[in-house]
């Protein structure tokens, strides 16, 4: 298993396994930086020891060879095995020059030694520089927390305001910097993929230029380079796509903490400062706490947000009833009395603030009044995969094919929105018969037909290969062997709803007619992967680990638009269970390695536009999903291998809706301001 994503939603709750996957990323930099402390110096050994250059070569080989990369996800794609391959490699190569007393080159120093250098420096020194402010504010921000609990509700109004103010800004404070934290960890753990690499790379092709035998070994080394140039190219663009991706993420986080919440199994977490007797008195012991409304079960977590570790052991309460205490019966403020099954004495618990203790007590059922939340209607958009929209499609790749098919930068580079706006209403005009075959008039760029293309497939009520199968899309991707990801993706289309494979259809033969002109429009399937997986394959619920999942979306398209033809003209052999849905990854030395070859070089460069995709409810998407889905099999009855496939629906997990189990009222961004930021 590689690194799990730290999400920017877990910074507010800064639970303890949000505080112990933290610490994984930063064991795994210190990892880094240590074993590239002992690249560099390896690496001078290796310039300034002639006489002993055997011992200094064969140390830094092994070296190499010791040292594993760690992905973020439970997967790597092929791109990403060949990199963390790379290493071995190296040393493999390290190891025949040294068999040849090859001499140590004379630009080791600016090819290797001075890119390890500004890695270290710039990229994980600056993640410890902001380590450090994280570690000062929450320090602050507990000790703040600490003597703002200890006030009494016998004090003045005035002064008890001025607290909650001066608490609230210390409060924001410490989710910034634990926001920025997170996304400076990410970005150094994403960008030693290549470059940490690449320097390497340039230091091996250094050796090859300068001695004979070296040259000789290039040759047979010149297979594995071209790969590993292809992989370490795909690597950057993708990181140069997830990395907008995280951003935009991390500034919708600060902008509306509540909206973006991560979908928890339990009704109601977050910390508590309960009331323990004492020889010497009573005391406040801060706990992390989660609640399960179907079971009434209370679990309770003694933690030090200061040391990020636990004080105590897990205590489990039965819930019996829950009442509020009342503010002339203690000098705490919002305070609430719990009664457990087992339990012969009352627990008082202190929430953190009000609003809180309100939804603690409506979790528990107590008798605080309940708070309905009245969610705001979502509007859905006016796409629809209906005559009007294949017609629309239709137009708009039948104008790309005749007149901008070797146009360069195809469907990379955006139209002006007014003007795509301007031809999406007249294209949805209802006043327009869908039979019309009129052509896209020439006064319209191509990048405008291509961008309203890609808009209206991002304006319908879910995405075109459907929330429903989202995943096992995913799972299918992450396969080992080329030809299972392939017999599982053929199935999975044969499963979409009618119309939605027909629109799938029609646009992937499109996509291989780009791909096969990409040496004059430079779009290569790789390329038209990134511009159009997250459009067809993006999920329900925006995080960083659905974003570190973009490249596998990438990966389905690229599968697809290659093997179009068999995937659309014929039908699947036989339908695949479940447990072949759930195959990992594993790895095996007896394994053959990834080909890289098969997906030719990214030669276009400009910069990877991302493109937000609207939000829609997900329950709805679903039902439709599954609507479609059964009514094409009634229609589509005569194919018996069909039908079959479409009713394993009802038994593959990957298909079911994440139900949450927090009551509504705890979905009200006004109740939740308590837990979050003002």
């Amino acid at each position: 298993m590689g690194l799990p994503p730290l999400e920017f939603s877990d910074c507010y709750l800064d639970s303890p396994q949000f505080r112990d996957r933290l610490k994984s990323h930063e064991t795994e930099l210190d990892k880094t930086n240590k074993f590239i402390k002992e690249l560099i110096k390896d690496g001078k050994s290796l310039v300034a020891a002639h006489k002993n250059l055997s011992f200094a070569k064969r140390k830094f080989a092994g070296s190499l060879n010791e040292f594993k990369f760690r992905c973020i996800g439970d997967a790597e794609t092929d791109d990403e095995i060949c990199i963390a391959r790379s290493l071995q490699e190296f040393a493999a190569v390290l190891g025949n020059l040294e068999d040849e007393r090859i001499r140590m080159i004379d630009n080791a120093g600016e090819v290797l030694i001075t890119p390890l250098e500004k890695f270290r420096k710039e990229q994980i020194g600056a993640a410890k520089e902001v380590k450090k402010k994280y570690d000062k504010e929450t320090e602050k921000y507990c000790g703040m927390l600490e003597k703002h609990m200890s006030l009494s509700s016998k004090k003045k109004e005035v002064l008890l305001h001025e607290a909650d103010v001066q608490l609230d800004q210390i409060r924001q404070n410490f989710y910034e910097v634990s926001l920025e934290y997170v996304l400076k960890v990410h970005e150094v753990q994403e960008r030693k993929m290549f470059e940490f690499v690449e320097p390497l790379l340039a230091f091996l092709q250094g050796l090859f230029t300068f001695y004979h035998h070296g040259y000789e070994l290039a040759k047979d080394f010149s297979g594995f380079k071209t790969q590993l140039s292809i992989s370490i190219q795909n690597t950057r663009d993708r990181f140069e796509g997830t990395r907008s991706e995280v951003e935009s993420l991390m500034k919708k986080m600060k902008e509306n903490p509540h909206e973006h919440l991560a979908l928890s199994p339990f009704t109601m977490e977050g910390y508590l400062y309960v009331q323990e007797k004492r020889h010497f008195g009573t005391s406040w012991v801060k706990h992390y706490c989660t609640y399960q409304r179907e079971t009434k079960q209370l679990t309770m977590v003694p933690f030090d947000q200061k040391s990020g570790g636990k004080v105590g052991e897990e205590e489990l309460v039965q819930l019996k009833s829950c009442i509020r205490r009342k503010t002339e019966s203690i000098e705490k403020r919002f305070c609430f009395d719990v009664e457990g099954v087992d339990r012969p004495t009352v627990l008082t618990m202190q929430a953190l603030s009000e609003e809180e203790r309100k939804l603690w007590m409506e979790a528990m059922d107590g008798r605080e009044p309940v708070y309905n939340s009245n969610k705001d209607s979502q509007s859905e958009g006016t796409a629809q995969l209906d005559n009007i929209g294949f017609g629309i499609i239709r137009k708009c790749i039948q104008a790309v094919e005749t007149r901008g098919i070797n146009e360069q930068g195809l469907y990379r580079i955006a139209g002006v929105n007014s003007r795509v706006q301007k031809l999406l209403n007249v294209l949805m005009d209802p006043k327009i018969s869908p039979e019309t075959e009129t052509d896209i008039p020439t006064e319209w760029e191509i990048k405008t037909i291509t961008s309203s293309l890609k808009s209206y497939l991002r304006m319908l009520p879910g995405p075109l290969m459907t929330y429903q199968f989202q995943r096992s899309f995913i799972k299918a991707a992450k396969l080992e062997n080329q030809d299972s990801r392939i017999k599982e993706i053929h199935c999975l289309i044969h499963r979409l709803p009618e119309k939605n494979r027909q629109m799938l259809d029609l646009l992937m033969t499109h996509l291989a007619n780009v791909a096969a002109h990409h040496k004059q429009n430079l779009m290569t399937v790789a390329n038209l992967g990134i511009v159009f997986g997250p459009t067809l394959l993006h999920p329900q619920e925006e995080t960083v680990a659905a974003i570190m999942d973009i490249k596998f979306q990438n990966i389905v398209v690229e599968i697809i638009i290659e093997n179009h033809e068999k995937m659309f003209s014929t039908v699947p052999e036989m339908p695949q269970t479940n447990s072949q849905l759930h195959l990992s990854r594993k790895r095996s030395t007896d394994s053959k390695p990834p080909s890289c070859s098969e997906r030719p070089l990214t030669l276009f460069q400009t910069s990877h536009s991302t493109e937000k995709e609207e939000k829609r409810d997900s329950v709805n998407s679903s039902a439709e999903s599954v609507s479609s889905s059964n009514a094409n099999s009634s229609i589509n009855s005569t194919c018996a291998q069909r039908s079959n496939m479409n009713n394993l629906n009802a038994n593959d997990p990957d298909l079911d809706v994440a139900k949450v189990s927090r009551p509504n009222s705890l979905l009200n961004p006004k109740n939740i301001s308590g837990l979050l930021p003002r």
